[in-house]
């Protein structure tokens, strides 16, 4: 008796041959199944290079799946009859193949996962869904680790205990079981300001091939008022494209990232950045790669300790500690607001327009790129919405929106635990809240900005000096209980009565004016 057809449902972000659900599937049996929808490419209105970009990767993944032998059931957006959503289609895909069984890896995102388990009622198939095993630590591993013996979860969780785990299990950067270097991580090392005289390496570029060139004209057409810049485009969207790009990185730009990681610098979005997050996350490079790639570049004198631990902790501390903390802290983590911030997002978040160069900078650069570095995310745009006070929900539907690597288990702990401290502090320590200064510090954008840096008050002054206060007197009662906030906090009692009514009027001023409306000014 001939064996039955096996559906494997392959999404948009598991673009990976090393994938559970593709596992076992055997060329000539089994038929795999993929479906660009409207309902996911609209879920927010995402940036226009980020549809094009997983387009393009997916249907090239679809041509090196049907290079190995198999079947592949590929629904595009444009094609006849497409129903729109991903139940519609997968029942479809059924109905079309006479599949009785379908597998499929566990959904990044916990609204497309609650979908696809309601998807075995609705299946004239059996559905199993797998764990998604391109993780290093499993959610029964994060759990493990998070959760005391009787279940009981903690009022706080730390990266750094997490990472270090982490490391023991891995073994990277160890030696003898101690942490090579005789220090867990070099963040102190990796803060230097860029010097005029530092050489940023040119990157490689992937010109649009025939595949990606429909795609773009299918995402210019039907996706025309979604934000972004659609070209110029040059993202790697093959499996081939991507390991050479990483290549690229840890033999030019990784050498540089430690010391110049936190910098930025007008007209240069990516510095020494590896720009690989896209690319792991929708599965073109496994993070075990990467990692290996740099211990191993690191171990052989072509990069330097603070430059490989600082990339090795971004992707098994951080990224891993972020996904954990998603599924173990959902639903309720996404109406999270413990500073009860509920000012909207102003609309120069939309368009770059505003007189705060920092800003312009780094909205213009995500507008037309579709990223932005980690710490323009966090100490610039992520820093201006804690400061103004800005409601975390707009703030999350926004980073989702216009970045090519946010998908909601990553983008959501970041913005409400790191960057609005809107959990109260289960994810950071304390509120990254920074005046100007930082800014001024680690970047060259205040020089040519319409306000000044050096100014603490008046409307010559720079925002994020006044909000900065502004900030810790309308969190005080909060802040005050946090320990890493002591002496800052202590700062704040020893003012005077005449400079706390200067900063809240400059406040005010500033954060009712047109400019936070939307209106830029000259």
């Amino acid at each position: 008796m001939a064996e039955q057809t096996c559906l494997r449902f392959v999404l948009g972000d598991q673009l990976s041959r090393d994938l559970s659900s593709l596992a076992d599937a055997v060329p000539g049996r089994d038929v795999i199944f993929m479906a660009e929808v409207m309902a996911e490419a609209t879920s927010v209105r995402h940036h226009k290079k980020k549809i094009a970009f997983l387009f393009s990767a997916m249907r090239h993944f679809a041509e090196e799946l049907r290079a190995e032998g198999f079947e592949v059931d590929y629904l595009a957006l444009d094609a006849d009859g497409n129903p729109g959503s991903f139940g519609a289609a997968l029942a479809e895909a059924v109905s079309r193949t006479g599949a009785s069984r379908v597998v499929m890896t566990e959904p990044s995102e916990l609204r497309v996962l609650d979908a696809a388990r309601s998807w075995r009622e609705e299946l004239a198939a059996d559905l199993e869904i797998r764990a998604d095993s391109r993780f290093l630590a499993s959610h029964e591993d994060f759990v493990s680790w998070a959760v005391d013996d009787r279940g009981a979860q903690p009022k706080s969780l730390r990266m750094e205990y997490f990472y270090r785990e982490m490391r023991r299990r891995t073994g990277y950067l160890m030696v003898d079981g101690e942490p090579e270097g005789g220090q867990w991580n070099f963040d102190s090392q990796n803060r230097k300001p860029l010097a005029g005289d530092v050489k940023i390496p040119e990157r490689p570029r992937y010109p649009p091939d025939a595949v990606t060139k429909e795609v773009l004209e299918l995402v210019g057409d039907r996706f025309a008022t979604h934000f972004g810049d659609l070209d110029p485009f040059d993202h790697p969207v093959t499996r081939a494209d991507a390991k050479d790009y990483l290549d690229w990185f840890i033999a030019k730009a990784l050498p540089g990232f430690g010391d110049w990681q936190d910098a930025m610098k007008e007209g240069e979005p990516l510095l020494f950045h590896s720009h690989l997050s896209a690319l792991i996350n929708c599965g073109l490079l496994d993070p075990r790669e990467c990692c290996d790639a740099a211990v191993k570049a690191h171990a052989a004198g072509r990069a330097p300790l603070n430059a490989v631990e600082g990339f090795v902790r971004q992707i098994i501390g951080w990224r891993e500690f972020i996904r954990g903390v998603y599924w173990l802290k959902m639903p309720d983590y996404a109406h999270a607001n413990a500073l009860e911030a509920t000012r909207p997002l102003p609309g120069f978040f939309w368009t770059g327009e505003t007189r705060m160069n920092c800003l312009h900078q780094a909205i213009s650069e995500t507008k037309a790129h579709a990223y932005a570095h980690h710490i323009q995310r966090l100490m610039v745009l992520g820093n201006f919405c804690l400061l103004a006070g800005i409601d975390p929900a707009e703030v999350q539907e926004w980073f989702l929106v216009v970045y090519h690597d946010a998908y909601e288990w990553v983008e959501m702990p970041n913005v409400v635990g790191m960057a609005l401290y809107a959990d109260g502090g289960f994810l950071a320590s304390k509120p990254y809240a920074a005046s100007g200064a930082y800014i001024d510090r680690m970047s060259d954008y205040c020089a040519g900005c319409r306000f000044d840096v050096k100014k603490k008050a008046g409307e010559e002054a720079c925002p994020f000096n006044y909000l900065y206060w502004d900030f810790l007197m309308r969190n005080e009662r909060q802040l005050r209980q946090n320990h890493r906030m002591g002496v800052i906090m202590g700062s704040l009692g020893k003012m005077t009565p005449d400079r706390i009514e200067e900063i809240k009027a400059d406040s005010a001023r500033f954060l009712d004016s047109a400019e936070m409306a939307g209106w830029s000014g000259t």
